[in-house]
């Protein structure tokens, strides 16, 4: 008999409420390449909600399981894998089966071993936040030591791993957040200086922070409230990398052409093997130079995830990585 578990199933799109626990899932069993990893903690992230709804471009068959980034320790490996085996603690970057699980499945290629430094929580807060900020810093906005980084929503989980990077590569480092708690927590983690932007003319200040010169690479969690204002802001040859989006905006295309300025989005999901070679490679660097430091924020456990779910986009402000613990 197939031995069960609790996950997360959602059978149809819509509500936060569609996410419901079940008790009695099978365990999925680990194919060609591919790793079962008993599952302590994973990420919630604001595209898990937008997939969930329905509204993202790619849709899953239903039902699925969401969760892509977890921290555990590997059950079995099927045939062929050869770089972590039953007993590491790992940490993933996707998984095939879904994450909010007690147990899941993943690819070999998207499995890493967790330093004995970090405890699973922190190992949840890695995956989609400190490759998605490497993939919009380095592959995208081709930053350069020097130049100065906006971080448009500096406090929540790419938030956090993007002030950090950010800082390490050398740039001058300004963050904004929704809350004195989140100004504190990106100044903790690598900003230079903090803005709040719920606060009246908050750009203007951003503004005189640069002298007027302007800002060469923004990274972008909120386009559809931001983007105009970020293009206004940037200095000639800056780039703004969506991270985030949740609705459409009215811009203005002269704007672009006034600073031969350009808007690049960011998906995980394109990223090369090679790309992700090279991302694990830094951040490893990081995580034993100590720069790289996962800050985990609220935590729910697995029969929350629609609360999760609620939170992570209707809270006034992000404190660190929102997970899961299983």
């Amino acid at each position: 008999m197939s031995r069960l578990m609790r996950a997360i199933r959602v059978g149809e799109f819509g509500a936060p409420s569609v996410l419901k626990l079940c008790s009695d899932v099978k365990v999925p069993q680990p194919g060609h390449r591919q790793v079962l990893i008993r599952v302590h903690a994973c990420g919630v992230n604001p595209v898990e909600t937008y997939i969930r709804a329905g509204t993202y471009a790619r849709k899953p068959t239903l039902p699925y399981t969401p969760g892509s980034d977890v921290a555990g320790v590997v059950e079995t490996v099927g045939e062929g894998v050869t770089a972590v085996k039953a007993g590491d603690r790992v940490f993933t970057t996707a998984t095939e089966t879904g994450g909010y699980a007690e147990y899941t499945v993943a690819t070999d290629d998207s499995v890493y071993k967790l330093p004995d430094a970090l405890d699973f929580t922190q190992g949840a807060a890695i995956g989609v936040p400190y490759f998605t900020a490497y993939r919009a810093l380095v592959h995208k906005a081709h930053s350069k030591a020097g130049e100065t980084v906006l971080i448009h929503g500096a406090s929540g989980g790419v938030g956090v791993a993007a002030c950090q990077l950010a800082r390490s590569l050398g740039l001058r480092v300004l963050g904004t957040a929704g809350t004195p708690e989140g100004m504190k927590l990106a100044l903790s983690n690598g900003a230079h200086r903090t803005f709040n932007h719920r606060e009246e003319g908050y750009t203007n200040k951003i503004m005189e922070a640069t002298e007027g010169r302007g800002i060469d690479v923004i990274v972008e969690m909120l386009s559809n409230v931001n983007l105009s204002k970020d293009l206004q802001m940037l200095a000639y040859g800056g780039r703004v990398i969506i991270i985030g989006s949740r609705g459409p905006i009215e811009i203005n295309p002269r704007d672009t052409m006034a600073k031969e300025s350009s808007i690049t989005g960011v998906a995980l999901f394109f990223a090369t093997p090679e790309e992700r070679k090279e991302c694990a490679a830094l951040l490893f660097a990081g995580m034993e130079a100590g720069w790289l430091h996962p800050v985990v924020g609220s935590q729910y456990l697995l029969d929350k995830a629609a609360q999760a779910h609620h939170d992570i986009i209707e809270s006034p402000g992000a404190a660190g990585k929102m997970v899961l613990t299983i």
